[in-house]
């Protein structure tokens, strides 16, 4: 009883160091972060869910959530906000959508083609929360946060795209493949790295 305990311990013990190192290079990643020409220069595109899935993968998407949340901790800490952290309230349930619906797929059948079908579904699930948060949500913050009007964000997207004239229209054309996109780059530099990384992760 006393060495299955220990061994217990030792599982725990690893599997929070894992966590924390992933966590550490997600919220390094994070920092390095560029925008897309179809989007607003506000939206920059950063590939820290690359570290929060591989971990979701290897320890479950109870780790995955805990990577993401130190993350975005790590981040506060060391960016701060303007959003009195509802900004990083969003980020973390927007990361959260891809993360966690692919590996609850991908735990089910530990295969390839459960990773593919896990990461399909995680981008969907992103694209969508990322609309609703973005519409609902993060722009009127970001709106009051920085004291501009809406009109002012959606004046930014129609430079880019005329078919750009509202709030809806920016989530549609702007938010929506920017977060598909994300989710397609995240996802096929994940499956690279993956198999590389798990014998590393499972030791």
């Amino acid at each position: 009883m006393k060495k299955e305990a220990n061994l217990q311990s030792c599982v725990n013990t690893k599997t929070l160091a894992k966590v924390g190192v992933l966590s550490a290079v997600a919220a390094v990643i994070m920092i390095l972060e560029f925008p897309l020409p179809f989007a607003p220069s506000f939206y920059k595109l950063d590939f820290s869910e690359i570290p929060v899935l591989i971990g979701a993968f290897a320890l479950g998407p109870i780790a995955g959530i805990a990577i993401e949340f130190i993350k975005i901790l790590l981040n506060f800490v060391l960016n701060g906000t303007v959003t009195a952290g509802v900004g990083e309230i969003s980020n973390f349930l927007i990361g959260c959508s891809l993360v966690v619906p692919a590996a609850i797929i991908y735990r089910k059948n530990k295969t390839f083609k459960n990773a593919i079908i896990g990461l399909i579904v995680g981008i969907f699930s992103l694209a969508i929360v990322g609309a609703i948060l973005n519409y609902f949500v993060l722009l009127p913050v970001f709106s009051t946060a920085y004291g501009a009007p809406l009109q002012s964000f959606i004046d930014m997207g129609n430079v880019i795209n005329k078919y750009i004239v509202d709030l809806k229209t920016l989530v549609l054309y702007a938010v929506v493949p920017f977060n598909l996109v994300k989710g397609l780059l995240v996802s096929a530099m994940t499956i690279l790295i993956y198999k590389k990384l798990s014998p590393i992760l499972h030791r």
